[in-house]
């Protein structure tokens, strides 16, 4: 059993982080689940028809007053499908009460579950040829981008079949993706071996060999501790930690970071990665929304101090690090190296491998940083585009009277290198300016500063344009633009964060900057697993 708090202590330079649990527990939510299944009101809603329970998670809690702090979850939603209608149903309800739920449905389809997946293989090794080939090592199942296989009907539902992937293992055996109807238990074999946008194109694989047995932690896996980290008596850091499995957005967000304080001064309300796509060159496969809520294993040494965070007694390792798909721990590494804590997460989608890393320092450097890697596959032998977009909602002291200002040598406007932005607006990176930027409160002029880093790349460069919309968004605050909406099943693949640029005022308010990063992945060249395949800026104090 998990202990619900625990107290890490590090004599590197001092440092001590103390981790306290946050909210239910996967036991808890599994038991909702369990009792889900004899709900009078559900099963009337479902009538005649079968609904598969995929997962239950933690819904997050109207946010407080921004300064506030949050209230642990008190609500839950259950996501269910129906086969025979072609319909996802979720149900709502009160964590004390979970017998009485709020029913809806929606066309909209959901991302597998782990259970889903694999019954989907079971299904796969009893097709006579398929299975045969599976049963003599000849081929090797994992689970493939897309993650599903979708048909629009005449109605407007859409059939919904989950992709497996077929690895060859053989001397004369070949990659294929096939999907797996669940309720008929029929396998659809497709022209090419694959659908189109996941066609594997002769040749061998790239990658790191791929270990399709270990476990992932799925989507709604509960998981979110406040995380305290002291010097010397001195409270240097105080924040929410989110797992990836538990972060919000669309298709979770990887390690996500709330009520981020440095002594004790707000820092942001809330910093994670909604956004995640890919584009290769020619089209050769994708172009793919990814997905950041299925953790992948890291090695990571130490104690485990609340579901789905480990305090780590050595640096957690990832993909990056040791170019191996396995690991001993599913969740967050916490470690300190140097004068810097390190949160750190793998998490898969597809064939791809990613790491999500934020590295907070004693002087306020907080260093947001993400890695990609991937695992056997013929898709990644071709180059290939990833573009990163974090999300920063700044609240500098307060929520309200910020402003961004930005810093070009040589000056843009008259003779001060320094000028507001006034109206919402996306701006690009500039190196050849030493571009920045500086969020600071109007009243205090307490701020920090957002710099950007070479390998970060620039949004529009050929021949990815233009996929990779755009470096920086400054933006009024709203909370319903978490993320743009789309799913990681696509269309549309590309990020939507223009729509947001309206026009608004953003001096002295509350401001969120999206931050954009791009890195082209050449598997052939760069080897499958190298730590320069790191991304991301430096968020620096100023007049702290």
């Amino acid at each position: 059993m998990v202990k619900p708090s625990a107290t890490g202590n590090s004599s590197a330079h001092g440092i001590k982080i103390a981790i306290k649990s946050f909210g239910p527990t996967s036991e808890e939510l599994a038991s909702i689940g369990e009792r889900l299944s004899l709900n009078p009101a559900l099963l009337d809603y479902v009538g005649h028809s079968r609904a598969r329970l995929l997962y239950v998670e933690a819904l997050e809690e109207a946010e407080p007053a921004k300064g506030g702090r949050p209230k642990p979850p008190s609500a839950f939603r259950a996501t269910l499908y129906d086969d025979k209608r072609h319909r996802t149903i979720l149900a709502e309800g009160l964590l004390s009460a979970p017998r009485k739920l709020s029913l809806t449905e929606s066309a909209l389809p959901p991302p597998p579950s782990d259970a889903e997946f694999a019954a989907a293989v079971k299904i796969v090794r009893r097709d006579a040829a398929l299975g045969a080939a599976l049963a003599g090592g000849q081929s090797e199942p994992y689970q493939p981008i897309p993650a599903l296989s979708l048909t629009e009907l005449p109605d407007g539902s859409i059939e919904r079949r989950i992709a497996v992937g077929l690895l060859p293992r053989g001397p004369n055996a070949e990659h294929e993706i096939v999907a797996v109807d669940l309720a008929a238990r029929a396998v659809t074999r497709f022209e090419g071996r694959a659908p189109g946008n996941a066609r594997p194109h002769g040749g061998g694989l790239c990658g790191v060999p791929h270990d399709a047995n270990q476990a992932t932690a799925a989507k709604g896996t509960a998981g979110q501790v406040w995380v305290t980290v002291t010097q010397g008596g001195q409270t240097l850091w105080r924040f929410l930690a989110v797992r990836p499995a538990a972060s919000s957005g669309t298709n979770g967000s990887g390690i996500e970071l709330r009520f981020v304080d440095y002594k004790s001064k707000r820092v942001l309300y809330r910093a994670h990665v909604p956004i995640l796509n890919v584009k290769y060159d020619a089209d050769a496969c994708g172009p793919y929304r990814d997905w950041q809520y299925q953790e992948g294993m890291i090695q990571a040494q130490g104690i485990d101090v609340a579901p789905g965070f480990r305090l780590c007694s050595v640096p957690a390792s990832t993909i990056m690090d040791t170019a191996s798909d396995t690991g001993n721990f599913l969740g967050v590494g916490i470690y300190v190296r140097g004068n810097e804590v390190v949160l750190v997460s793998e998490m898969e989608a597809g064939w791809y491998r990613y790491v999500s890393e934020w590295r907070l320092g004693t002087n306020g450097t907080i260093r947001p940083r993400f890695g990609f890697a991937a695992v056997e596959s013929q898709c990644v032998c071709n180059v290939h585009h990833h573009h990163v977009y974090w999300r920063l909602d700044f609240d500098i002291r307060t929520a309200g009277n910020n402003r961004v200002r930005e810093f070009n040598d040589p000056p843009l406007v008259g003779s001060s290198k320094w000028h507001t932005k006034s109206f919402e607006i996306r701006r690009a990176r500039d190196f050849a300016r030493k571009r920045k930027w500086r969020v600071e409160n109007t009243v205090s002029r307490e701020g920090y500063e957002i710099i950007p880093n070479a390998s970060d790349g620039v949004a529009g460069a050929e021949p990815d344009a233009p996929f990779g919309r755009g470096d920086v968004w400054i933006l009024r605050y709203r909370g319903s633009e978490i993320d743009d909406g789309s799913v990681a099943i696509g269309p549309p693949y590309e990020a939507d964060i223009d729509r947001w640029v309206n026009g608004e005022a953003i001096s002295n308010h509350d401001v969120v900057v999206w931050y954009g990063a791009h890195f082209t992945h050449d598997v052939n060249h760069a080897g499958p697993a190298h730590p320069d395949h790191i991304v991301g800026p430096d968020l620096k104090p100023v007049n702290w």
